[in-house]
């Protein structure tokens, strides 16, 4: 059932939650985003006999993405799509290498805004505040997210909270069972099911410490074992693309834009951190 914010849009919390969701329902939500204005102008028993399953199913799924009917999932996915109800699509239709990627981006940029749609102020503030008071803070990311894990660890300590990485797998279980109470660890992991990341948290959480989790899919295993999640809706259009295409580019805008909370949280000592980070910089560099 839909648990993050109501403001997120339909096909938003079809991605976060189709991999949770029933198979009978999993399929009426990929029907759903496969074809959205379709589904605006489709029944509820239009879509169900077009998927194969019963006119419950269809109205159960539309209740585990947060709607009270399908009717208002329709009205949802109407609001979504721009005026004229034309969605926003690729505008290069050229087959050149060069039009492919200006297709990728354009793309990426249009499905870019809706990636923090899932998230409460409630749980981001939360999420800072932890980040910030913690005794210790121990990073872990494995797997295709392990280079967002080292990112994130360098501009926490570039911005004065120092943060633990390890990038070894027995080493970060080893360290998340020594955190202990008012420690955290923070897990980043794209699909929220990398078994040494979910064994990390198991630790940590055993140690008595906090658990928080940057993931794509509300929930993942990991979302689960977490006492507080960030869900980044994927901007890939399913679990399937997920795991094939693997972007962690919305994770990544995540973490940088924590940074900088953190730091305006913090005020003063935050800034004066970054600028002892700069002068380091500054002398690390050649002509």
């Amino acid at each position: 059932m839909w648990s993050g914010s109501a403001e997120a849009p339909a096909t938003a919390r079809i991605a976060l939650l189709a991999p949770s969701l029933q198979p009978s329902e999993r399929r009426v939500a990929e029907a759903i985003a496969g074809d959205v204005e379709a589904a605006i102008e489709r029944t509820a028993q239009q879509t169900a006999d077009l998927v194969g399953v019963g006119r419950a199913s269809v109205t159960r799924t539309a209740q585990s993405l947060g709607y009270d009917g399908y009717p208002q999932l329709r009205v949802a996915l109407a609001r979504e799509t721009v005026p004229g109800g034309q969605q926003i699509a690729d505008a290069h239709t050229d087959r050149t290498m060069l039009g492919s990627l200006r297709s990728a981006v354009d793309r990426f940029a249009g499905r870019l805004s809706r990636s923090v749609s899932a998230l409460t102020e409630e749980d981001l503030q939360e999420f800072v505040r932890v980040i910030a008071d913690s005794q210790r803070l121990l990073i872990a990311a494995n797997g295709l997210s392990s280079p967002l894990g080292l990112d994130f660890a360098m501009r926490l300590l570039s911005s004065g909270r120092p943060a633990e990485y390890i990038s070894d797998t027995i080493g970060q279980q080893i360290a998340a069972k020594q955190l202990g109470p008012g420690s955290a660890c923070l897990v980043i992991s794209g699909s929220g099911a990398n078994r040494a990341s979910l064994e990390v948290m198991t630790a940590a959480r055993a140690s008595g410490a906090t658990v928080l989790l940057i993931t794509s899919f509300a929930h993942s295993p990991a979302a689960q074992h977490a006492d507080n999640a960030l869900v980044v809706v994927p901007i890939t259009d399913s679990f399937r693309d997920e795991l094939v295409h693997t972007s962690r580019a919305a994770l990544m805008l995540l973490t940088e834009s924590i940074v900088g909370l953190l730091v305006e949280r913090q005020g003063e000592s935050a800034r004066a951190a970054q600028s002892a980070t700069l002068s380091v910089v500054s002398r690390s560099l050649t002509d």
